[in-house]
């Protein structure tokens, strides 16, 4: 998918493993008034010592990921220990400068530092450190075999990783084989629910030594508002947002009936999940042959059959180093500089043929300095050309605020992080992929419908699936979820926000949400639906200083080095002020805004409601739950 995890710094590790053990650091000598020259020279001990561990940590990480053994899941677990009893310590230390004036930057990374909290039991620490390890190993290591094909089959058409199921679910369409496709994926989380559940327990014990109420309150709590103000925003915006999605819901299941018939049609209107193209139902482009509008005369180009001419017929590492080349192209035609040569070198582009990995593409800064990584399992096809434009959206962004002090050398909000690389992969239009000779024509004004519902079955599909995974495990921290609710609740929300429904009847038994790989990885989700907003904005922003004229769909800033020296200030601020001053130096607001993406949509929108009254489609679902 394009929202793949970014390996931030590990100051964040509050937001991926939130366990430390309680230290003191605070000698008898330090006992009196504190003064702010001793709270300087306290943060920068923390941030030379947190940078040294943070390091060992993603290194450790880094080879975990891509060589699971119980061994090297050992080794990164007590990496993880080292760096979270670190920066435990350093958190209680810092309870002394409470209540002291300081100057603003100063005071903000004594913020961002207490932006963490963990049981006070030393075991705990190593308990959850191995607990999370091992759940992201069994994620990484979850295979679907058919019947009498062994785990380590080499047969590629018995044996299905995440990266072969979801090329197979994103190209069958006979809904039998995607009914077994999506029932055997969802076997590999069951295995997870006891350990998951632990880590829920741990989480939130540390969370609340520390003042907050649960984990979700804590991961809340890191966006320069309120828990309950960060809650209400991102439900102000869907509620304008969820008009256009029900009318592409409903048109979507329109034509899935038309297809599939009985097998798509549900009393409640919800649209069964394995029919979407995708292992969650969580961005539909790949059924877009389905649901594609009646012939215009105009016929949406074959971009992977284009990619591969292109590439040629070479080995499969070259095939994806290629790949990787066109993202890199794009940011270099605004002005940045090249990545660097031990990108190239220490990167994982392909799935080995040796052992398993973590194939979910994700980004990485080792060193938090230029030790910049991509983890692919790249493929040739129009998906893994616009994730790699959003990866190495996070390896720019890294890079940028590499020279902020180790505090700040994040994105303005983990959303942000985010929103980078997908608004650069918007300005992926017909015109920039003619400037690539992988078209050989811009297409009329007649082909902006089907081009328009071609992304939205990314971007707005996406956009409910976003916004529920986090609310679940919000309720799941808090407890209103118990464990004997986790998957009860989990297709609760499913059928609330999206309109999906499971293909067969789910019961306890099963662990759905583990088979999403940001729950047993522990990384929050609430960024994706952010950056799926912020992406809008920041593209606006980079089209009207690139003076682009026309409709914002059209417009790509490839090439723009306007675009990209706006681009490069808002990166280079990491995160060394509140994320709104960020956002309205780049975009002139200071608020999360879907006007951006309603403007950019509009003229779909209009198509979408006037299919659906054409023929006679409900818009909506009902759901089982009132």
């Amino acid at each position: 998918m394009a929202g793949g995890f970014c390996r931030l710094p590990a100051m964040r590790i509050s937001g991926l493993v939130l366990a430390v053990v309680l230290s003191s650091v605070v000698s008898p000598a330090q006992s009196g008034k504190p003064t702010v020259a001793e709270a300087r020279a306290f943060i920068d001990k923390v941030e030379t010592e947190l940078l040294a561990a943070s390091t060992e940590a993603s290194r450790a990480a880094w080879v975990q990921a891509t060589f699971i053994t119980d061994d090297t899941e050992a080794l990164a677990a007590k990496a993880d220990e080292r760096l979270l009893t670190k920066t435990n310590e350093f958190v209680i230390g810092a309870r002394r400068f409470d209540g002291l004036t300081m100057p603003p930057d100063l005071a903000r990374k004594f913020k961002l530092l207490k932006l963490n909290g963990s049981p006070t039991d030393p075991k705990l620490v190593a308990e959850l450190a191995q607990v999370s390890t091992a759940l992201e190993g069994m994620y990484g290591k979850g295979k679907y075999c058919r019947q009498g094909a062994a785990a380590n089959s080499d047969n590629g058409h018995q044996c299905f990783g995440q990266d072969e199921m979801e090329v197979a679910m994103a190209k069958s369409r006979d809904p039998n084989e995607l009914k077994e496709l999506w029932v055997g994926w969802h076997t590999i989380s069951p295995p997870m629910r006891e350990k998951y559940a632990r880590l829920v327990e741990l989480s939130n014990q540390g969370a609340r030594e520390f003042g907050f109420r649960d984990t979700g309150d804590l991961w809340r709590s890191g966006y320069d508002m309120t828990p309950a103000e960060f809650s209400a925003e991102l439900e102000h915006v869907w509620a304008q947002l969820e008009p256009l999605y029900k009318e592409l819901h409903a048109y979507v299941r329109f034509k899935l009936i038309q297809k599939y018939g009985a097998t798509a049609e549900r009393p409640d209107g919800m649209i069964p999940a394995h029919l979407l193209g995708n292992i969650w139902a969580q961005e539909w482009g790949n059924i877009y042959d389905i649901v594609a509008p009646e012939a215009t005369g105009y016929k949406m180009p074959d971009l992977e059959a284009a990619l591969k001419r292109q590439i040629g017929p070479v080995p499969e590492l070259d095939a994806a180093k290629k790949m990787t080349k066109y993202g890199e192209g794009f940011f270099t035609s605004l002005g940045f500089e090249p990545l660097p040569a031990t990108f190239w070198e220490r990167s994982q582009f392909i799935r080995p043929r040796d052992r398993d990995v973590v194939c979910h593409a994700s980004a990485w800064n080792i060193d938090s300095d230029l030790d910049l990584r991509i983890k692919m399992c790249i493929k040739v096809d129009a998906d893994n050309f616009t994730t790699v434009h959003h990866e190495l959206g996070h390896n720019f962004y890294q890079r940028a605020y590499r020279k902020q002090p180790f505090m700040f050398r994040d994105g303005a909000n983990d959303g942000f992080h985010e929103a980078i690389g997908d608004s650069i992969a918007l300005s992926i239009t017909p015109d920039y992929l003619k400037h690539l000779k992988l078209i050989d024509e811009i297409p009329p004004a007649e082909a902006d419908i089907p081009l328009q519902l071609r992304t939205a079955l990314d971007k707005i599909a996406f956009l409910p699936f976003g916004l529920l995974i986090d609310k679940w495990r919000w309720q799941v921290f808090s407890g209103d979820t118990k464990p004997a609710d986790f998957n009860r609740t989990w297709w609760e929300l499913r059928e609330k926000y999206q309109g999906v429904a499971p293909p067969v009847e789910r019961t306890e038994a099963n662990f759905d949400p583990g088979a999403k790989y940001h729950i047993p990885g522990n990384v929050p989700y609430a960024r994706y639906f952010l950056a799926r907003v912020y992406q809008f904005q920041f593209y606006k922003a980079m089209c009207d200083t690139a003076g682009h004229k026309g409709p914002l769909n059209r417009c790509s800033f490839y090439g723009s080095k306007e675009a990209g020296t706006k681009l490069n200030r808002m990166l280079e601020a990491g995160r060394s002020q509140p994320w709104q001053q960020t956002l309205k130096a780049m975009t002139g607001t200071d608020h999360l805004d879907a006007g951006p993406m309603l403007e950019y949509f509009a003229p779909l929108y209009q198509w979408l409601k006037q299919q659906n009254a054409a023929n006679g489609v409900k818009v909506g679902w009902t759901t089982s739950k009132p």
